[in-house]
Order: C-alpha cells, then structure tokens, then sequence
C-alpha cells in the first residue's frame, strides 16, 4: 500500500518570501526521502483553507509551508477530522514550530515529516473561530496590528519594533474576565489566553501551557508605568515575567473577556475577532505530523 500523497501548501508572501525562497530545498528533500508530494500556491488564507479541504477529502496530507497564520487557520479547519496537519516553517514567528519541535531548516523540517510520527494537540475555539496556539487582546492587539503593518521590518525584529510603537501609544484598559464563571476586573495592558507556550517571535507569554492538556492558560498584566513594562519586556523571551507581581497566571476551560473600549482579538499572528469574546479548547481536536511531546 503506497504512502499518502503530501500537498504541499506554499504561502509566496509568507516571511517576506521566505517560504518561496525555501521551497527549492523543500523539494530536494522531499524528493530525498521519496515523498509523494504536489505544490500548491496560496493567494489568501481563504484559498490555502479550501485546497486543504480539497486536499483531505482526496486522501492527501496538507503541510503548510508558512507563517503561523496560514498554519492555524489551516489547522483550524482540518480540527475534529481524521486528516493530519503538516508543517514546514516559512514565516517571522514560527511559534508553533518552536513549540512543538519542528525545526526551521527545511531539509530537517522534511526529516520530520518523512518521519510521520504524530501527536494530539488541543484547538483554540474563540467567538466560534478556530486558533492553535495564543488569542491575545489589549497592548498586544495595537502590537500586533503594528508588526502586520510593518512589512519594510524584516524577521523577528518586528515584534520588538511594534511593541515599541505600540507601547509609546498605550493608555490602560479595564478588562472584565471570568473564569469558569468567576469574574475578575483588571485595569492594565492585555489578556491572554493561551492553548500553547509562545508568541510574537519566541515570546514565551505562557510558559505554563501545553498544547494537549485540555485546558486554557490565562494570563494578565496590571497596570504599571511604560518604563516598568519596557525594562521587563526581555523576561517574556525567558517566561520570567510571570514572576513579577503585575503579572498573574490562571487556568480555565472557559474564558470571557470584554473591556472599556473596542480591541481586537489576534490568533496565530492574525486577527482573529473582537472582544467581547468567549474562548474554549477543543482537546486533542487536531493531529499534528511533529515529535512527540516529551513526559
């Protein structure tokens, strides 16, 4: 019995070109471990959705050759199927990638592939929209609006440009959260809500969280001054930051979250929808082609 065909999603834009640049070495190496494969070219992530689809339905394995935006909207409607996810990094962030253990060389990402070897990870559900790994709102929605504007930075340097930006801009929101129903109020700079450990380029926001524990790891910051906030910026890359006192760390299979003023709400570096919003897990809803998840 053959071996299932790969499709091989390629996002042009993704990266700046990085994942088109790649794409040569993609081939070799898939060509290297006699993987049946066929290249598709996504124009929008509405397309790159449907050709997944498409691809399922015909017994292929869809493997996203971008950023983490294509690859959670992907994994978002591949959730509760029987279809695996691939991944092959090719965008700015690629935290889904780091978490997971995928590497970014593509000859080695191949390597993983070629492997096969598959793991159960949870899917974010907010406002009825499908997210794999952080739906963010408050600073980190100015932020992130910034880093997707901000297309004359290259790599993971504009994380750390728009949170710069967004930060000389910044004034407190009121936050309103409930938990599994116990509600809480928080005057300060964002809440996330996460289905795995990292964001914005290595940020490891949610140190706590994994991707397969049926649960959602909540975290918030206080208001504190902008110089505070700027000088423990570096612990984020670390997940130090849940040791200050402004930051504080829960967990909760449903979350509520609405504010003072109009944010939107981003997912896999995308926009994903607005507050108010009501965030679940889907456990074990998706299954990823990447190593397993250590003990």
């Amino acid at each position: 019995m053959s071996s299932p065909a790969h499709l091989l999603l390629v996002n042009p834009s993704a990266g700046a070109g990085r994942a088109m640049k790649r794409l040569p070495k993609i081939e070799e190496a898939m060509r290297a471990h006699e993987l049946t494969y066929r290249v598709v070219m996504t124009n929008s992530i509405a397309h790159g959705c449907e050709q997944a689809l498409k691809g399922a339905d015909a017994g292929e394995i869809p493997v996203v050759v971008s950023g983490d935006g294509l690859i959670g909207k992907v994994g978002g409607v591949l959730a509760e199927t029987r279809t695996p996810l691939g991944v092959i990094p090719g965008g700015r962030g690629n935290d889904l990638a780091r978490v997971v253990g995928i590497p970014t060389e593509p000859a080695e990402a191949v390597a993983v592939l070629a492997a096969g070897e598959r793991r159960r990870i949870d899917v974010g559900e907010a406002n009825g929209r499908h997210f794999l790994c952080i739906a963010s709102c408050g600073f980190d929605s100015d932020a992130n609006r910034i880093a997707n504007e901000a297309r004359a930075v290259k790599g993971p340097l504009v994380y750390a440009y728009a949170a710069l930006k967004a930060l000389a801009q910044w004034s407190p929101a009121r936050f309103t959260i409930s938990l599994d129903g116990a509600e809480h109020e928080l005057r300060g700079y964002s809440v996330v809500v996460a289905n795995s450990k990292a964001y914005g380029g290595g940020m490891y926001v949610a140190p706590a969280a994994e991707l397969d524990d049926g649960i959602l790891d909540v975290v918030t910051t206080a208001d504190v001054s902008k110089r505070r906030f700027l000088q423990n910026l570096p612990k984020v890359f670390k997940g130090e930051h849940v040791e200050l006192p402004e930051v504080e760390a829960h967990r909760a299979a449903e979350v509520r979250v609405s504010a003072d003023r109009p944010f939107a709400v981003y997912a896999d570096g995308d926009h994903l929808t607005d507050l108010p919003m009501t965030v679940r897990v889907l456990p074990g809803a998706l299954e990823l082609i990447a190593p397993a998840a250590g003990p």
